[in-house]
């Protein structure tokens, strides 16, 4: 293998393009990782995502463009990329009726173990991934937070140079979420690049050296987290509500009073508003002559404010500013 190969970045993609009918999922698409890194992948449903990972794991061939993925060519050199990459997320390719050890066994025999290989490397997986005591149960019987995570191991069998996870913690708990990334860590810690694509913007800001959003097929923005907060504006208005009731009032008020998306929080008591970008201290003083009026026009509606802050976006509202959309795990995928 040349040097070359092994320098170059985990993934080199230039142009991509992809129908599906008359739908163009990848419209040009351009994307570059950088090897040892955990690259976060976000972008509103239908944007791409899905079909971007289908092609750099050459699971579906591009209509158009270049991609080079651990050096090597994604259409002529399919069989190089396959036994260095490994595919897992949201959908399980588990036995239900086999448990999670046999499972791990059965895997680990198609990927070319010993028998014996296969039983040590599904040990130390269920001892890895705190799954030794269900491991003698069938996976049917699993929760949604546990078969993921058996998932996962099953794509680490053979140790890959690069996996892919794509939204691996969609539908589940907020404790099993956290599990999932404490692997996902621990992955790359072990020297494993990571793309990760997901809806869940806190999963992408916790853990993604550097992220890139993708919309309509196209990258619309890369960088840091921090970074592509800061490339939409400096300053965000928070109000959080004494009542959760009064919030449509608020938000006609606040859409009214200023300028910019008023963005409706998880939390049923927060709005937020992405103000013009400042750059300066007089700049921020310039934004707080129509937050002042906005806020006078809640207290004349007897709208009861709890608190108010002004600062930097959250990845969240960075996200619907860059692409008009919210990212929403329940919508269907492209």
């Amino acid at each position: 293998m040349s040097k070359k190969n092994e320098d170059g970045p985990a993934i080199e993609a230039r142009g991509l393009v992809k129908h599906y009918g008359a739908t163009r999922a990848l419209d040009g698409l351009d994307l570059t990782v950088r090897r040892g890194q955990v690259f976060g992948f976000l972008g509103p449903n239908g944007a791409g995502k899905t079909t971007t990972i289908r092609v750099l794991a050459t699971l579906t061939r591009p209509g158009g463009g270049t991609a080079r993925v651990l050096g090597h060519d994604v259409v002529r050199e399919r069989d190089a990329i396959r036994a260095r990459t490994a595919v897992t997320g949201q959908f399980a390719a588990l036995d239900e009726d086999l448990t999670g050890y046999e499972n791990l066994v059965v895997f680990g025999r198609l990927l070319g173990l010993s028998r014996a290989g296969a039983r040590r490397r599904a040990d130390d997986l269920l001892a890895g991934f705190e799954l030794t005591g269900a491991g003698g149960r069938p996976v049917g019987g699993y929760s949604g937070g546990m078969r993921r995570r058996l998932d996962i191991a099953a794509g680490l069998i053979v140790t890959p140079d690069l996996l892919f996870l794509d939204e691996p913690t969609t539908g589940l708990d907020p404790r099993s979420r956290s599990g999932v990334w404490e692997l996902v860590r621990r992955i790359a810690a072990a020297g494993t690049t990571v793309l990760l694509t997901t809806q869940y913007l806190d999963e992408a800001d916790r853990l993604a050296d550097r992220i890139a959003v993708i919309d309509r097929g196209r990258i619309v923005a890369e960088g840091t987290s921090a970074q592509i907060k800061a490339r939409v504006g400096s300053n965000t208005l928070h109000v959080r509500l004494l009542d959760g009731e009064q919030r449509p009032r608020a938000r006609e008020i606040l859409a009214g009073a200023l300028t910019g998306t008023v963005h409706l929080a998880a939390d049923p008591l927060v709005l937020s508003v992405l103000l013009a970008t400042t750059t300066d201290a007089a700049g921020a003083a310039d934004a707080a002559g129509p937050v002042g009026h906005a806020l006078t026009r809640l207290a004349e509606s007897q709208v009861g404010v709890a608190e108010v802050t002004l600062g930097q976006p959250s990845l969240d509202e960075a996200f619907l500013a860059l692409t008009g959309r919210t990212a929403d795990p329940k919508d269907v995928r492209v």
